[in-house]
């Protein structure tokens, strides 16, 4: 073992005259394995929200939508979908009518977002369909012929098939086989003038994504049917793709855009959610910062603790100079002890940290009310990468507390040290 290392330990592991110094000493280590633990736990929240998040809406949304600039929904879209699904970099792509109705039933009523899909093609962009849990989504299959209705059962039977989300149907109280009312805020001229239009549905199914606004707002039907709601003939409002590479969307995205031709525009799900993980990334910032002060406390303790070492060590210090110690060991041996007070306490952190993370996770063990955080539980999520930025900073900083007290020992004079004993 070096020499400046070996009296470094032995200085930590032996007993002091003074009490007060294996205290503070205690109390840096503590300090420094407190805060480089909570900057796990609280970097692995960050990280799960970030992740949860993301995890959720590309798997509830497309990663790139196409839709007219002027806003007037897309013709002859059937070309232009085959064409396109087979551009650069795209896995598929499907077509989409989206409008904002109510949807009622009895004296319940819920406003949300109405989706007419194709079946086939949005399973291949989106995975809200297959979180259908109660019924099925095979209904939303093309309209049977409606000529062969001759009771109101059958009337029930074929009546056009809706899902809902989970929380949705619960406020409106509807289950598999329920009847709703959609009403279209388009509306349809009558001798009366202009009044909303509506059509009954049959609930085919349930989903729930565990996303609580596509939950509590959002429903499907058939494209075909949407059509007919809205009065809109063979139009969608716009054309969804999934692709290859998530980050790099908005270069594709732009490809696509190209390619579809003048009056097109493309939207991608970062640019639709950047303001979400803006504010996640500062809040990873700004937590950085705050509980890294408990660091920084706990590398004044270590400040502390060296420079009562030196006053308690002057005696000891000058005999080493004495013997042949130089000036830069001397400085040394209390580098390497605050070093050492910042590893063992560095190293407990991050073992409690990723302990605490992973039972976090595993366990669900904190709870959220999905109305406010759109998850019910608090995702955790540690990385690799930022324990080892976490120990960095708590051994640079430990580092830099060991800076004076190690300058001044090394500035004591042997001749007046010993001048009185």
């Amino acid at each position: 073992m070096r020499f400046e290392l070996f009296v470094a330990s032995r200085y930590l592991r032996a007993k002091r005259r003074q009490a007060v110094i294996s205290v503070i000493t205690a109390i840096s280590i503590i300090g420094v394995a407190a805060g480089v633990a909570s900057l796990i736990v609280a970097l692995a929240i960050n990280n799960g929200f970030r992740q949860d998040l993301q995890e959720r809406l590309l798997g509830s949304t497309a990663h790139i939508n196409l839709m007219r600039v002027e806003n007037d929904g897309i013709r002859d879209w059937r070309p232009l979908l085959d064409r396109l699904a087979k551009a650069p970099h795209v896995k598929a792509a499907a077509p989409a009518l989206f409008e904002q109705v109510l949807i009622s039933r009895g004296a319940r009523a819920r406003g949300g977002i109405l989706k007419g899909v194709l079946p086939d093609y949005e399973k291949k962009v989106s995975e809200l369909l297959q979180t259908v849990k109660f019924g099925s989504a095979t209904d939303l299959e093309p309209a049977p012929d409606t000529s062969q209705i001759t009771n109101y059962k059958s009337l029930i039977t074929e009546m056009p098939p809706i899902i809902l989300g989970k929380d949705m149907a619960d406020e409106l109280g509807a289950t598999v086989g329920s009847v709703v009312l959609v009403t279209s805020p388009q509306g349809e001229l009558t001798p009366f003038g202009l009044v909303p239009k509506y059509v009954r549905f049959r609930v085919a199914g349930i989903f729930k994504s565990g996303f609580y606004d596509y939950d509590t707002g959002w429903a499907f039907i058939r494209l075909a049917d949407a059509q007919r709601l809205f009065g809109l003939g063979d139009v969608i409002s716009v054309i969804e793709f999934k692709v290859d590479d998530i980050y790099q969307a908005g270069v594709i995205g732009k490809a696509i855009e190209r390619d579809a031709g003048k009056g097109f525009m493309a939207t991608n799900w970062m640019e639709q959610n950047r303001q979400l993980f803006h504010a996640l990334k500062l809040e990873r910032v700004v937590t950085f910062i705050t509980i890294g002060l408990i660091v920084l406390v706990a590398a004044l303790n270590i400040l502390i603790s060296l420079i009562m070492m030196v006053m308690e060590k002057t005696r000891d210090i000058s005999v080493l100079m004495s013997l042949g110690t130089r000036r830069a060991q001397v400085r040394n041996v209390f580098i390497f002890q605050g070093v050492l007070i910042g590893v063992v306490g560095t190293a407990t952190g991050l073992l409690l940290g990723y302990v605490l993370s992973w039972m976090g996770g595993h366990y669900r063990l904190v709870t959220l009310s999905p109305e406010v955080y759109s998850i019910d539980y608090v995702p955790f999520a540690a990385r690799a990468l930022d324990g080892l930025v976490v120990a960095m900073v708590a051994l640079a900083v430990s580092f830099v507390a060991t800076i004076y007290p190690s300058w001044s020992a090394s500035r004591i004079l042997p001749a007046e040290a010993l001048r009185y004993e």
